[in-house]
């Protein structure tokens, strides 16, 4: 029997399979099959899902129907739908939806920030402080995003002093909570161990995320390296579908099914379903015509019959 590391021990999982997931994939997935695949995800336990993205749907067009999609969700289901905006225009849009949180995105490397925003990272930074605003106001909570906080495509390595300056700033915006992306997949467990702490000394009590992509198969590693230092929110996406559109040979996300398996027979407990969310995972195989990168769902659950 797997032993807990602490007595109680809990893991939020933020499913973005929804959006980042989706927004990469050749398949088209239309409101009514999204609806769908958020309804599974919702029966297998999951209740913070990024659902949507307030973008231009010329860039991303798999997320050209966000108003329509969170209209037609359930609002008696405990579930809190996220929304990405990138700027101001997105964030009056999401205003006007039942969106429960919003998240912003800025890239720690100014050329990646360019390619994936359009403007600089500094320009991005004195967005934020407007965006921030704006949700306050609004009473609606708003985090924010480092991506590229292990490393840029563009420009190697992402020295830590940047990260720590461009955290430290941002957090005087007050976000609900800051995650660190690891977008290209470069991270490794000790370098995530000590990001975490140091951009953690800087920004105070502000709650942090991770968000980790699989490319170079340390995704799960790092996940884990994150919650052993003190992170107790966790991004993954189901089936490990999904990566940044605007990064070089992107590939996907850390499977939410093999995280939640991870987490659970090390005694942390997520509040997942795995047989429902494996259900899911074979549906998902079937929209998109191919398999997905997860492994729980080839291997299945252990002991067997779990």
């Amino acid at each position: 029997m797997a032993m807990a590391e602490a007595p109680g021990a809990r893991a939020e999982i933020v499913e973005v399979g929804p959006r980042d997931g989706l927004q990469n994939e050749s398949v088209h997935f239309d409101t009514a099959r999204k609806r769908d695949f958020i309804l599974r995800l919702l029966d297998s336990g999951l209740r913070r899902m990024e659902v949507v993205s307030f973008v231009n749907p010329k860039r991303v067009p798999q997320m050209a129907d966000a108003e329509a999609l969170l209209e037609s969700l359930p609002q008696d289901r405990g579930a809190r739908y996220v929304g990405l905006v990138l700027n101001p225009r997105g964030v009056e849009r999401a205003l006007r939806t039942a969106v429960h949180e919003l998240n912003f995105v800025i890239v720690a490397s100014d050329t990646f920030n360019r390619k994936n925003q359009g403007v600089s990272t500094g320009d991005s930074l004195a967005a934020w402080f407007e965006i921030a605003r704006l949700a306050q106001e609004a009473k609606v909570p708003c985090g924010l995003t480092l991506a590229a906080s292990f490393g840029c495509p563009y420009e190697g390595e992402v020295p830590l002093s940047q990260l720590v300056e461009l955290a430290q700033r941002a957090a005087e915006a007050g976000p609900a909570e800051i995650a660190l992306a690891d977008t290209i997949g470069v991270a490794v467990p000790a370098e995530v161990t000590r990001r975490v702490k140091a951009v953690r000394d800087a920004v105070g009590g502000t709650p942090l995320r991770c968000h980790f992509h699989n490319t170079r198969n340390t995704g799960l590693a790092n996940a884990w390296a994150a919650w052993q230092a003190g992170v107790r929110v966790l991004d993954a996406s189901a089936g490990g579908i999904g990566g940044c559109p605007f990064a070089p040979s992107a590939t996907g996300n850390i499977p939410t099914e093999d995280l939640a398996y991870l987490l659970s027979r090390s005694g942390v407990e997520t509040g997942v379903d795995l047989p429902r969310l494996l259900e899911t995972t074979h549906w998902l195989e079937a929209q998109l015509q191919r398999p997905v990168p997860g492994l729980l769902g080839r291997a299945g659950p252990f002991p067997p019959g779990a």
